[in-house]
């Protein structure tokens, strides 16, 4: 399963609003996340891809949009 695909099952355990198809929307302004369901979503994405998210990396701004999410898994080190 792709990077993407995989970020979107994660994501769809948590979305509170559809997720959009643009993959630079915000996910927050699209109602998707907000700031307490990211923190549930970051300990899926840690499960799914293998990666530890330092609490210091646990800003909405690098979780804004499913490309941002793509970029910071794949710097560091998904599997």
């Amino acid at each position: 399963m792709a990077v993407d695909e995989r970020v979107l099952s994660a994501l769809g355990k948590v979305a509170k609003a559809p997720i959009p198809t643009d993959r630079d929307a915000s996910l927050f302004d699209t109602g998707v996340l907000d700031s307490f369901d990211l923190v549930d979503f970051v300990a899926d994405l840690e499960k799914e891809f293998n990666v530890k998210v330092p609490d210091s990396d646990l800003h909405p701004s690098k979780f804004e949009s499913l490309a941002k999410i793509a970029t910071y898994l794949n710097t560091h080190g998904a599997a």
